[in-house]
């Protein structure tokens, strides 16, 4: 865990390190000053040094996105963050964090200054209103994200409500995510009850996404049948063979829009990020073109695959200004 930055008006909510390590934060600290490798293939060595504000790079600040590595959409997008900012004089530190739940925290109390990809309209709402107000909402850079209920395109059911009839073809298990993750418990608190699957027999099966597309990697591969929890925008969905299941009790609840959000008090430190940030858009096409180069063709160094989408896309995300 890097070294916590002296406290300014905004992160005076408490000793913030003591209260997240309280609560078992499970960060890992990259500092960015290689180029950055701060995701799933991150070295993690070596805190970084304390700073305010107002140091840092040329014109610049210190600036630390958290996010959760395995899940890719926050992972793109802090390096896209970092590649930017880096440019304009900022220096960037990555915090990998295990649960959606200390992330909320973690933001909310200063200790992460930006969170690159939230879902805080429907998936995260939990988390907003009890974090809410400590927390800034720096702006949507993507529309139509939803929460999925997949199974292999091979599989001879179309909805969930198959599901409560087909028991044994898939054992009686729902391969889902990280406990604390808004998918697990939209999972456990509406779709479950709403279908009746726990009264057909089924159990929901909780990990982490990396376990999850495990075994849906290897249920492919043998052609058997699995149900996992997904969502869109994600590369498993075209790197895998599968198909949405249709939710026609709306369990998983409506699309939303995934956003930028920062800590209280971000947009008065960092004016010029903040309004930045505001005005990044990207479509489902560029938005998917960014997460394969990110997390498939150079899923060892993150930052390079920024890089190349970049190249093929220099006029998607404007320069910030240093």
């Amino acid at each position: 865990m890097r070294t916590h930055r002296t406290m300014t008006p905004r992160t005076r909510r408490g000793a913030a390190v003591a209260a997240t390590a309280a609560l078992g934060l499970a960060l890992t600290a990259c500092g960015s000053d290689d180029g950055g490798n701060g995701g799933e293939g991150g070295s993690g060595e070596g805190d970084a040094e304390e700073t305010t504000g107002e140091a840092g790079g040329e014109g610049g600040g210190t600036i630390t996105l958290g996010y959760i590595p395995s899940w890719t959409d926050g992972l793109s997008t802090a390096y896209l963050l970092e590649n930017k900012l880096e440019a304009a004089g900022y220096t960037v530190e990555h915090q990998e964090i295990s649960e959606a739940g200390l992330l909320y925290t973690g933001l909310a109390q200063g200790d992460v200054d930006i969170y690159p990809s939230a879902w805080p309209e429907v998936t995260h709402a939990s988390y907003m209103d009890q974090y809410g107000d400590q927390i800034e909402d720096l702006g949507t850079y993507y529309d139509e994200a939803k929460l999925t209920f997949a199974v292999p395109e091979y599989t001879e059911i179309e909805s969930i409500a198959d599901l409560t009839e087909n028991t044994d073809m898939f054992g009686g298990r729902i391969y889902g995510i990280e406990p604390g993750a808004g998918l697990t418990e939209v999972t456990k608190e509406s779709v479950i009850p709403t279908y009746g699957l726990d009264e057909a027999g089924y159990t929901l099966v909780e990990s982490s996404t990396t376990a999850m597309l495990t075994e849906l990697e290897q249920a492919t591969q043998a052609e058997e049948d699995i149900v996992v929890t997904l969502w869109r925008p994600f590369w498993a969905n075209s790197e895998y063979p599968v198909k949405d299941l249709a939710d026609p009790e709306g369990a998983l609840g409506e699309s939303e829009g995934l956003h930028f959000l920062g800590t209280q008090g971000f947009s008065e430190e960092f004016p010029e990020v903040a309004e930045w940030i505001g005005e990044i858009q990207l479509s489902d096409e560029e938005y998917g073109g960014l997460e394969q180069s990110v997390a498939v063709d150079n899923q060892d160094d993150p930052a390079a695959g920024v890089e190349a989408w970049l190249e093929e896309n220099p006029d998607i995300v404007p320069d910030l200004e240093g």
